[in-house]
């Protein structure tokens, strides 16, 4: 890409997002839109326009964001979404120090070499680079002593990185202990989930086995157990009465404007009975869901009394009656076998998968290794579709691969365009269409809770957006001629990766700007949801519920956004050094980011669980997993510029293997378990144990009144089945 079409890139990308910017500032001033751009303070009953608070100017959302303070973001949307913006100032804080040393002492090194030149008086098809590339590490001769300055560069960027990573490891450990200690209790705290009950005899169910064994355990501690049951058809039954209630709702909301609208008597609303309600015979809505509500609710009852009965599943939530208690038992080893009574701390009752819970151990080992297989083979074979997608889009391969388009591509202005965003749109496009089948694939592992499937769906997302993105494209160019090659040494790809990334530089820088120009743009904007809650608030809605529906945001999505910032993070360490002007970029990209993350979870974004910043090891480790991807790839482009203290740099791959490890020995414990000194922090009130038990109960089981959580206890306890089937 040359100069002309870098500037056009990233000037069209700036004045998208001051657009963007100014259609916020004027949209989320008004307010019929404020359940777009405030719903987290109205869910919480708040006014967001009260004593004027609304942005009057294009920067005011900046000025309120840096105003609010930690403690501000965990209240409106807990310590997950605090954690995630200590993630964005790390990175922002290891390129702000890198760059401070790297951009005035490398740039000038580059730029008042020769290698370019010579290389094009040499020959003359090298004469194809831009002004940019002159100011890159390309532009250096092979044995300069000038290598050095940038070889100091890769330690002085992994010198910051260590520093920075080992602060912010130790503000979120005290994030999450604070949390852990809070004197609200909350029903995680006092709860453990057993798995893998071992097998019962013949005079004895699940609910009583499990209720004595952990009773002999702990007895002054133990509260009570809430078995795990098979729901699938109660559940069904349950989302099916849901369903027709709110169909219910809805038609005799439509019914009463009828009466406003036309004749006094109104016109009732019908509906098919048949597929999608598109077939099927006519009938009068409000009748045929009253009919279903009073056929379903008897049979929701009965489904309920069998469910808690006969479908007890091997595995339980044990509660104790102290957080203490609790966190002790979920770091103790109850049985000789470890395929038995495995214990581990009770997620969030929002985030439990009740369906994986029962899954026994061995199974969750053979379908971890199936998932994992198919993940390999994924990450893989996408490879071969991104490259040829990344070599089609290249102008001169479309020119030789498609020749019917040579005079449509060779126009000025239309070529400048197409090098400035084709080949990026598509890469985002292509990226887009991974997500759902990664979170699927980790649920499908057994795992137990929605929290510890988003990091495992988040690192497989993350090792694809490494291998096919930054590797893919950045070989792309070559893949095809070197694949051979690549296949029978596979040891090549370190020298082929490193030989190839000066020649996306440009791009790489192109694709960052467009990530945090548009990307944030549209966030901050959110015209796709406003255009959509309007849609549907006109057309669709005819009850507060279903209003509430249509502008319920949802949580901010880490599965997605942690990778892609994590693929950010990778591109912008292994060009830091090869192209430092990729530092302000990354720096931009991260900065702008928190801004604008920021003011997303203070206005918009609804934490659907909380994990209390689990997901920081994960964000450490894949920090640290660039990391080395950085300095391997700069070793070996050090061997390529036939630099003889190139070996110097791989002494710094065991020392970040070292830091790792010794990063992980001092805090990963406190996030797998709760330190019993943290749990042991003060309670302002008397925890209500029924209120806590409640809480667990699933939607498709829970008695309508809290008092009746006993009949749904003693349901439990007299089962009448002994589930020796399973």
């Amino acid at each position: 890409m040359d100069l002309t079409s870098f500037i056009t890139s990233f000037g069209t990308s700036f004045v998208i997002f001051v657009v963007l910017v100014l259609i916020f500032t004027a949209l989320s001033r008004k307010p019929s839109n404020a359940m777009v751009y405030y719903p987290n303070p109205i869910s919480k009953g708040l006014d967001p326009f009260e004593g004027g608070k609304r942005t009057k100017s294009p920067i005011g959302w900046i000025r309120e964001a840096f105003s609010a303070s930690e403690a501000d973001v965990i209240a409106a949307g807990g310590v997950d979404a605090a954690v995630y913006l200590v993630f964005l100032s790390t990175v922002l804080g290891i390129l702000v120090f890198s760059g401070v040393l790297l951009l005035p002492a490398l740039l000038p090194i580059a730029g008042t070499d020769d290698a370019l030149r010579l290389a094009s008086r040499n020959n003359k098809t090298a004469g194809n680079y831009s002004e940019i590339e002159k100011l890159a590490m390309g532009n250096v001769q092979g044995k300069s002593k000038r290598l050095w300055a940038f070889m100091l560069g890769v330690y002085w960027v992994s010198i910051v990185t260590y520093y920075i990573l080992w602060k912010s490891y130790k503000h979120v450990s005290n994030l999450r202990a604070t949390a852990k200690s809070n004197p609200k209790p909350r029903p995680e705290d006092f709860t453990i989930l057993v798995r893998d009950v071992p097998s019962l005899t013949s005079d004895q169910s699940i609910k009583d086995r499990v209720d004595s064994y952990f009773r002999r355990l702990h007895p002054d501690t133990f509260y009570r157990s809430m078995v795990v049951t098979d729901q699938k058809e109660a559940n069904k039954i349950y989302n099916s009465l849901e369903g027709y209630k709110k169909k219910l709702a809805h038609a005799e909301a439509v019914f009463a404007e009828s009466k406003a609208a036309s004749k006094p008597e109104g016109a009732r609303p019908t509906m098919r009975t048949g597929f999608l309600g598109l077939v099927g015979s006519k009938v009068d809505t409000i009748n045929h869901c009253n009919e279903k509500i009073k056929e379903l609710v008897p049979k929701l009852d009965a489904e309920q009394k069998i469910s808690l009965q006969d479908k007890q599943q091997r595995a339980a939530l044990i509660f104790f009656n102290s957080r203490v208690a609790a966190a002790a038992a979920a770091q103790t080893i109850h049985a000789q076998m470890i395929d038995t009574w495995t214990v581990l701390e009770a997620p969030d009752p929002r985030a439990v998968i009740w369906p994986n819970l029962s899954m026994r151990l061995y199974m969750r080992q053979i379908r971890q290794a199936i998932v994992y297989t198919v993940v390999f083979l994924t990450v893989v074979f996408y490879m071969i579709p991104i490259a040829f997608i990344s070599a089609f889009t290249t102008l001169a391969n479309l020119e030789r691969l498609a020749p019917f388009l040579k005079k449509v591509v060779e126009q000025p202005e239309l070529r400048t365009i197409l090098e400035a965003y084709l080949p990026q749109i598509i890469l985002i496009i292509f990226l887009a269409l991974l997500p759902a089948l990664l979170m699927f694939l980790s649920k499908s592992e057994g795992i137990a809770s929605e929290s510890h499937a988003m990091r495992a769906a988040a690192g497989k997302y993350f090792y694809f957006v490494v291998f096919n993105v930054f590797i893919g494209f950045t070989i792309s160019g070559t893949l095809w001629n070197s694949l051979k090659s690549i296949l029978n040494h596979p040891k090549g790809i370190v020298s082929l990766l490193a030989s190839s990334l000066p020649g996306n530089a440009t791009f790489f820088l192109t694709f960052v700007a467009l990530k945090f120009f548009v990307g944030y743009g549209l966030e901050l904007s959110r015209l796709v949801p406003l255009i959509i809650f309007h849609l549907k608030k006109k057309f669709l809605c005819k009850t507060e519920e279903e209003i509430k529906e249509a502008w319920a945001p949802g949580d901010i999505g880490f599965a997605t956004r942690v990778p892609n910032d994590m693929l950010i993070v990778t591109i912008v360490l292994c060009y830091s050094v090869i192209a430092p002007l990729i530092i302000p970029f990354g720096a931009i990209y991260f900065g702008l980011g928190w801004l604008v993350a920021k003011n997303q979870m203070l206005r918009v974004y609804i934490p659907n669980y909380e994990s209390n910043g689990r997901m920081w090891p994960h964000m450490h480790t894949r920090i640290i997993a660039a990391l080395i991807v950085y300095q391997i790839t700069m070793f070996g482009f050090m061997l390529l510029k036939e630099f003889y203290y190139a070996p110097f740099l791989l002494v710094l791959v065991p020392i970040s293997l070292i830091y790792s490890i010794i990063t992980k020995n001092r805090f990963y414990k406190s996030f797998a378990v709760t330190p019993l000194e943290v749990a042991a922090g003060e309670l302002k009130e008397i925890p209500n144990m029924e209120a806590i038990y409640a809480a667990y109960i699933p939607k498709c089981l829970k008695p309508e009144k809290l008092e009746d959580v006993e009949l749904f206890e003693d349901a439990q306890s007299h089962a009448t089945s002994r589930a020796t089937s399973f």
